[in-house]
């Protein structure tokens, strides 16, 4: 599946735009603050129902206005589904065929997609949320279900801290556990076996990109050799202490090491930009291998913080994975070895968007 039609109405400098998309590359010039990532922010906003760079979504919405609409076809093999995301100051709306959506999981279903924007680095020395979303996020992709189980587990673990918090009698706090081991259990083991397929694929693109050893771990939240409930018994006291649950795939974090250490800290940004940027492709590449829904990539001036020998390396790598590509850059010539001149070209100034291809 891919993205086909893209309107905008209201995001940031942006007053109002459509684009007619490419299914497989899409490349979006222009000077600096002419709303080239903002266009990649509306597409992402569709899909994930959040910016990738703004913590608080109602940021997208152009000064002065009440809201932003940002809506679109998804091309299917079969059909054309339009989806729509209205924000506003009382929260997020979403559409998909015409109805309420059912949550951002199902958008995320229809619309399937990634980024690799200059604050990628995060993924690396960023704290372990950034990394278990991007670990869920694959898991999801590939057993769409886990987000049950997910779910499942974030009811029990709220109602089990906002107990220990009250101060609540231990049988009233501890009455959660089974609910909570049952549905951890299930969390960690989805992301024990989507980690099994991913690593071979990250380790071939870390190779390409780095060309070093990159290998990834999973520390699944308690102590290694112990299950969930022998943790939460031995953590008890502690629970207590603090008023929160310190025991489970909530405090998750996946470990990368390069050359067998961990990276964070130990490479320079630029390494860092194509350590995260492995994880991004191979992450690609193995779902569409485990047969997962076409995903669209989007790549915010990748050229930045890297010299030319490792932009060639990223562009390459960028071209192999099986995904609707859409890329801005300052100078169309620095992402020549994409080969964009068989997709679509737009340029951006001041908020407007004009196809010249």
């Amino acid at each position: 599946m891919s993205l086909a039609q893209l309107s905008i109405e209201r995001l940031r400098c942006i007053e109002s735009a459509k684009l007619e998309l490419h299914g497989s590359y899409n490349l979006i010039s222009g000077d600096n603050a002419s709303g080239k990532t903002s266009l990649l922010e509306a597409f992402f906003l569709l899909g994930r129902g959040r910016s990738f760079r703004a913590r608080r979504t109602e940021a997208l919405i152009r000064h002065g206005a009440g809201d932003l609409v940002v809506s679109g076809r998804v091309a299917t093999s079969t059909r054309q589904r339009p989806v729509g995301v209205r924000v506003s100051k009382e929260g997020l709306e979403a559409r998909i065929d015409g109805r309420p959506a059912g949550g951002l999981a199902e958008l995320a279903t229809v619309l399937p997609v990634q980024a690799i924007d200059p604050e990628i680095h995060r993924l690396i020395e960023g704290g372990p949320q950034e990394r278990r979303r991007y670990l869920d996020w694959g898991v999801f992709h590939v057993e769409p279900d886990f987000v049950d189980e997910w779910r499942r587990y974030q009811r029990a673990l709220k109602q089990r801290n906002a107990a220990l918090r009250a101060g609540q009698a231990q049988n009233l706090v501890r009455a959660w556990d089974g609910e909570l081991i049952e549905a951890g259990t299930a969390v960690a083991e989805r992301r024990r076996a989507y980690l099994e397929r991913l690593r071979p694929f990250v380790r071939v693109v870390g190779r390409r990109l780095l060309d070093l050893d990159v290998e990834l771990s999973l520390a699944e939240g308690w102590a290694q050799g112990r299950s969930l409930a022998e943790a939460l018994e031995l953590g008890w006291p502690r629970d207590v202490e603090r008023g929160l649950t310190q025991a489970g795939p909530h405090r998750a974090d996946l470990s990368v090491r390069v050359q067998a250490h961990l990276a964070r800290g130990l490479v320079s940004r630029g390494q860092q930009k194509l350590l995260a940027a492995a994880l991004i492709l191979g992450q690609l590449q193995a779902n569409a291998e485990s047969g997962s829904s076409l995903a669209a990539l989007l790549v915010d001036d990748p050229a930045a913080e890297l010299d030319v020998d490792n932009l060639c390396r990223l562009l390459e790598a960028i071209k192999d994975v099986p995904a609707q590509l859409l890329v801005t850059a300052l100078d169309p010539l620095t992402v020549a070895r994409l080969d964009v001149a068989t997709g679509h070209r737009f340029h951006v100034e001041h908020g407007k968007v004009t196809r010249l291809l």
